[in-house]
């Protein structure tokens, strides 16, 4: 009777440990090169997505808008800005995962744009070598989003896409900023930098972040020292050429503002 019951307190206990490191642990799906080379169509769905993290962003199949995870809950911003519940059905080809627990708290100073957050986030950081969840909560002076349509194939490169895309603009609006750091050394896998998600409080617009003065907001940040990746069993996937360096069309993707 003792040897089962020291055997169930060492099943817990490793069940414990499991646990605690699913939740310090960034999980990712698909790499960002597979979807700058056009691999817009994933198999992972929104429900198995969900076991992986209640914090996140990313897209859903056929680019059809911007992911935002919450709280546990998932958030689809379409391509004119507004919101809806995606179908736990729905796939993804591309999204980053987490489950946040807050490591510090900061409050921002006020007209505080993305470019000057960047530097301060980096000055409150221990290392660069490490990834970052990031939530940023408050009131903005204004907030830049855009949001991709869904796509039609033959798919056209994301770069081509996201030259001509609407940017929405958002004033005086209360908010979430989702979304990570990720260390320089992840190039063509995710976004080295800083890769940023907008959700109105009212869950009513959002967007991929291009830029955002703050009012008044805090700032918590999740440390993350262990990294999952979830690849594709996928013709496509395989033979797809990831050896072009597209440091420069990420960065065209990601920040740039089209002319409006």
């Amino acid at each position: 009777m003792r040897g089962f019951q020291i055997l169930m307190i060492i099943v817990c206990l490793l069940l414990l440990s499991n646990l605690f490191a699913q939740h310090d642990v960034l999980t990712q799906v698909f790499t960002i090169d597979a979807l700058l080379n056009g691999l817009y169509d994933g198999e992972t769905t929104i429900q198995e997505l969900a076991e992986w993290g209640d914090f996140g962003i990313g897209t859903f199949n056929a680019l059809d808008g911007e992911m935002v995870a919450v709280d546990g809950y998932f958030y689809q911003v379409t391509s004119t800005g507004t919101v809806q519940i995606p179908s736990p059905e729905i796939k993804t080809p591309f999204a980053t995962m987490t489950f946040f627990e807050s490591d510090s708290r900061h409050d921002l100073q006020p007209r505080l744009d993305f470019h000057t957050f960047e530097s301060v986030m980096d000055s409150l950081i221990p290392t660069q070598n490490i990834f970052y969840a990031i939530r940023i909560k408050g009131s903005f002076c204004a907030v830049q989003t855009r949001s991709v349509p869904k796509q039609i194939p033959p798919y056209r490169m994301l770069s081509d896409i996201t030259a001509s895309l609407p940017v929405f603009h958002l004033e005086d609006v209360k908010g979430l900023v989702v979304g990570f750091r990720c260390p320089p050394f992840v190039t063509g896998i995710n976004v080295p930098g800083y890769h940023l998600h907008f959700l109105t409080e009212d869950r009513k617009a959002g967007g991929h972040v291009l830029d955002f003065v703050i009012q008044e907001a805090v700032l918590e940040i999740d440390e993350i020292r262990q990294f999952f990746m979830i690849l594709p069993e996928d013709e496509t996937f395989y033979q797809l050429d990831l050896t072009i360096d597209r440091e420069e069309e990420l960065n065209q993707v990601e920040r740039a503002i089209p002319d409006e």
